[in-house]
């Protein structure tokens, strides 16, 4: 029989005779909570033998409720991963899942969404990825609070050089350029590390009510995930200092017409747009798709030696540690 993840609706569910009672109520059991966590709406089982419906119908709350409902609590216990990845089709969802963070990185997180995107890119027969923020907000940037625990300098230095020569940084994977597209899905923040995170995807998709901005200017923290290198790539060097120097908040319609958001959507629409826009990119013939890519990249950005400039600067002239100690 197959794992009880990978049934669909379309299956037929045959059980054999050699069950026991209590065997069959513990497997229909968790048929049932597939049924609910997947929004299976029908499926056909076939009982291989003549039970007795009425003794089933007594059995079935006292073993088999149970058991449904330790597998539920089992299942929504899974759903507090800090990074939720989901296939459809040609097209990747990973989704950064701490919203009573407002979807702030910690070390855990980074390293997750590290995974992800790697597993993404590694994956064949998966074409585009959109990247977004579960619970209304993109990406606050990193977790102030862990940094604040932290009572050596030097292993803050470590934090923001850590796998630097891999092209990770802080955020998670933003010292590199993906090696397949992907799609910013924001809503709410997408600020501080943030901001760098959605910078780092191949095109950015606005809700009307998003923000950007460079708001780590107010903490002293220095951009050290790639804003520096490609903030002025994209919307030129004037415009790029007015955001780096400033860290002021920038609107959606702002971020569209200085090239920041490819697209400008309403409210809760930005998830499903994003996917639509992925869908059809995935739809193209890849090889060519990847070539053109690539090559637009190398001529817009040097990313090795300016992402190692901007690490190098940002570990010599960190001096937030006490700060944050002191507002946190």
């Amino acid at each position: 029989m197959k794992n009880v993840k990978n049934i669909s609706h379309r299956d037929i569910v045959y059980i054999n005779d050699r069950l026991s009672c209590e065997e069959l109520l513990h497997l229909l059991g968790i048929l049932y909570v597939f049924c609910v966590l997947y929004k299976v709406t029908a499926m056909t089982v076939i009982l291989k033998n003549s039970w007795n419906l009425c003794s089933f119908r007594n059995n079935f709350n006292k073993i088999a409720r149970p058991i449904s409902e330790q597998l539920i609590r089992s299942c929504h216990a899974s759903n507090k991963d800090t990074v939720l990845v989901e296939k459809l089709g040609a097209v990747t969802t990973i989704g950064i899942n701490r919203p009573e963070k407002r979807n702030c990185i910690n070390i855990e997180t980074a390293e997750r969404l590290v995974e992800a995107i790697e597993s993404f890119e590694n994956d064949d027969e998966s074409f585009v990825g959109v990247l977004y923020g579960k619970g209304g907000n993109f990406c606050s940037g990193y977790d102030l609070e862990e940094l604040s625990s932290v009572n050596d300098a030097i292993t803050v230095r470590e934090i923001i050089a850590r796998g630097a020569q891999k092209g990770l940084g802080p955020m998670g994977p933003t010292r590199k350029i993906f090696r397949k597209p992907v799609i910013a899905s924001i809503s709410g923040y997408a600020v501080a590390g943030g901001f760098e995170l959605a910078l780092a995807c191949d095109l950015r998709i606005m809700e009307e009510t998003a923000i950007m901005g460079v708001f780590n200017r107010r903490f002293g923290v220095p951009l050290v995930d790639g804003g520096t290198v490609r903030l002025p790539s994209m919307i030129g060097l004037s415009r790029a200092m007015d955001l780096i120097l400033t860290g002021r908040a920038v609107t959606a319609k702002e971020a569209l017409e200085w090239g920041l958001a490819n697209r400008y959507v309403a409210i809760g629409t930005g998830l499903g747009q994003a996917v639509n826009m992925a869908r059809s990119l995935a739809k193209f013939p890849q090889k060519c798709l990847l070539a053109d890519r690539a090559s637009a990249y190398t001529f817009a950005m040097s990313p090795d030696t300016s992402f190692l400039e901007e690490t190098t600067a940002a570990v010599e002239n960190l001096d937030v540690l006490q700060f944050f100690k002191n507002i946190l």
